[in-house]
């Protein structure tokens, strides 16, 4: 159940990430940013950057490092309702489609 709620994290973050790169808003994680600028399209080293940490995360699960899953999980889960938070206070202009 642990490394499923980290995988569905992964994604939440990832399409708000997107969100906020498709309306102008800078990548606030300098690895990402780094990530993204590495292979040329953010969606791209988005990808890489969540499978590398997914594939961390199943390492972390297989070796019974569950207490550590789930602080990760809780750091996540804070930064995708920050990033919903943002999106739904922010001016309706700047997420029109």
């Amino acid at each position: 159940m642990l490394l499923m709620q980290f995988v569905g994290l992964q994604i939440a973050d990832a399409v708000t990430t997107l969100l906020f790169l498709r309306h102008g808003v800078d990548e606030a994680n300098p690895l990402i940013r780094l990530a993204m600028a590495m292979f040329g399209q953010p969606a791209l080293g988005l990808a890489i950057a969540k499978a590398l940490g997914i594939g961390v995360a199943l390492v972390a699960w297989r070796t019974g490092r569950c207490g550590l899953l789930r602080k990760i999980n809780l750091l996540f889960a804070a930064c995708v309702a920050w990033n919903l938070l943002t999106i739904v206070l922010s001016p309706a202009t700047a997420f029109a489609g």
